[in-house]
C-alpha cells in the first residue's frame, strides 16, 4: 500500500483538479496559504457537498416519509437515494442494511446496547486491540460494566501492527464480540480484517469493524470482507459532520430491539403497546439530518468519481514521499511503520512538546493534529502522552509535504 509507485500508475489522478473542488483551500490561515494535513480528524468539503446544502434548503426541503405534498416527496426521494449511494459504496446486499446515524460513535453504541448487551453475562469478554479509537473502547466498557463482562485488548507490535499471535491467543469460549479498527487513526496501519473475519466466522463470534479511517482511503466491500457490522462517519469521507453509517447484516437488524424510541421507528403506537417499523427505520428515531444525509450522498458520488483505486495510489505515493521528506528532519521519530498503511504519520520531535510543534506549524499556515488523537491506550503502549499527526487526503499534494518538512526543520533547529 505504501510502496513507491510509478509515474504511470498515478497519471490518471489529477490532484490539482481535485484541489480546485475544495473552496477552503483557496483561503489563508495565519496569513499563509493553507496547508491542511488533518484529514484523519475531519476532511474538508468539496463544492458538491457545500452546494447540496444550499440546494436542499432553498429548493427541496421538507420533512421526509410523512408528507404527500411535492416538497416532502422530493426530499424523501433525495434522502432515500443517498442511502442507496452508501449501499453502493459499501457493496451492501440491500439498502435495508444501511442504518443512518449521527457518526461512527453512535453506530458502535447502537450495536453495543441493542445487539450485544442482551447477550452478555458475567465473565464474558469483548476483544479489542490496543490501537482502538476511544469510540471503539468506551461503549464496550459501558455494556461490560453493566453485566460483569470485561474488555480485553490485543497487543500491538513495536512497528504498529496487530500482534496476530497475541490476538488469536485472546480468543476463547468467553469471547462474545470482536471489534477493531480497519485502519488505525494514529498509526495508519491497515489491519488484516479479512483474516480476522475468517477467524471470527470459524469461532462463531460476531465482528464489528470501525471503518472511519478506511472508507476515505480504500475500497470497502462488506460482502467480500465478511464482518457482521461496520461503522463509519461521514465527515471523514468529505461529507458533513453529524451524519454517519452503520452497516449490519439484515438478519442481525431484524433480531435486534430498538435502541431509541420516537417518530419514524414505529409502525403503530398505542398505550396498550407499540409495534416497530421495518429495518432500517426501526433504528432511526426522530427527524434525521435530511440535508446532511443528501450531502453525504454527494460526497459518496464525489469519492467514487475520483476512482477509489486511483485515490489509494495517489495517497500511497504521497505517503512514501512524506516519509522520505520527514526522514530529513533532525530528531523526528515516526510511530507506526507497518508495511501496509494509509497516509497517516504520527511523530515526535526531540525536545519539543507536540502541542508546541503544532502551534509553530500553525504560524506557517500548516494544520496538523496534536495530542492523543482519542487513542490514549495506544499512546500509553508506546510510553507517550501525545504525538503530532499529519494526515493525507484526496487534495494533498507534494507542495503540502514540502511545506510541512521545511517548517519542521525550522522548529527542530529551535530545540536543538
Amino acid at each position: 500500500m505504501n510502496a513507491v509507485l510509478t509515474r504511470e500508475a498515478t497519471a490518471a489522478y489529477d490532484v490539482e483538479a481535485v484541489r480546485a473542488r475544495f473552496p477552503i483551500l483557496k483561503t489563508k490561515m495565519q496569513g499563509q496559504p493553507l496547508v491542511y494535513l488533518d484529514s484523519a480528524a475531519s476532511a474538508q468539503k468539496p463544492d458538491v457537498v457545500i452546494d447540496a446544502f444550499k440546494q436542499v434548503y432553498e429548493h427541496d426541503y421538507a420533512n421526509i416519509h410523512r408528507g404527500v405534498y411535492e416538497f416532502s416527496q422530493r426530499a424523501t426521494a433525495l434522502h432515500d437515494a443517498a442511502r442507496r449511494k452508501i449501499q453502493g459504496l459499501l457493496n451492501a446486499a440491500s439498502w435495508r442494511e444501511i442504518v443512518l446515524v449521527r457518526n461512527a460513535t453512535e453506530a458502535i453504541n447502537l450495536v453495543a446496547y441493542s445487539f450485544l448487551l442482551p447477550k452478555l453475562r458475567p465473565g464474558d469478554e469483548i476483544l479489542l486491540t490496543q490501537m482502538e479509537h476511544h469510540a471503539n473502547i468506551v461503549p464496550w466498557q459501558l455494556v461490560a460494566g453493566m453485566t460483569g463482562a470485561k474488555v480485553v485488548p490485543a497487543p500491538v507490535t513495536d512497528i504498529g501492527e496487530l500482534d496476530w499471535r497475541g490476538f488469536v491467543e485472546r480468543i476463547n469460549p468467553r469471547t462474545k464480540m470482536i471489534a477493531l479498527a480497519w485502519v488505525s487513526n494514529v498509526l495508519g496501519t491497515i489491519n488484516p480484517v479479512h483474516d480476522v473475519a475468517k477467524l471470527a466466522r470459524e469461532k462463531g463470534i460476531p465482528l464489528l469493524l470501525d471503518a472511519s479511517q478506511a472508507v476515505p482511503h480504500i475500497a470497502v466491500d462488506v460482502q467480500e470482507v465478511g464482518a457482521d457490522f461496520l461503522a463509519f462517519t461521514g465527515h471523514k469521507v468529505y461529507g458533513p459532520s453529524g451524519v454517519g453509517v452503520l452497516w449490519a447484516r439484515q438478519e442481525h437488524l431484524e433480531a435486534m430491539p430498538p435502541w431509541q424510541g420516537g417518530g419514524d421507528m414505529i409502525e403503530r403506537v398505542s398505550f396498550s403497546g407499540t409495534t416497530w417499523n421495518e429495518v432500517p427505520f426501526k433504528f432511526e428515531a426522530g427527524t434525521p439530518d435530511i440535508a446532511g444525509t443528501i450531502a453525504l450522498g454527494q460526497a459518496v458520488d464525489f469519492v467514487r468519481s475520483l476512482g477509489l483505486d486511483a485515490l489509494a495510489r495517489h495517497e500511497a505515493d504521497l505517503h512514501a514521499y512524506a516519509m522520505r521528506a520527514l526522514g530529513q528532519v533532525p530528531g523526528l521519530k515516526v510511530f507506526g511503520t507497518a508495511s501496509d498503511k494509509v497516509g497517516v504519520v504520527s511523530f515526535t520531535l526531540d525536545g519539543a512538546h507536540p502541542q508546541d510543534v503544532g502551534t509553530m506549524l500553525d504560524l506557517d499556515g500548516i494544520a496538523i493534529r496534536t495530542g492523543h488523537h482519542c487513542a490514549m491506550p495506544l499512546h500509553e503502549r508506546f510510553g507517550l502522552t501525545a504525538t503530532a499527526r499529519a494526515s493525507i487526503g484526496a487534495y494533498t499534494n507534494e507542495a503540502d509535504i514540502d511545506a510541512l518538512a521545511a517548517s519542521l526543520k525550522r522548529v527542530a533547529a529551535m530545540f536543538q
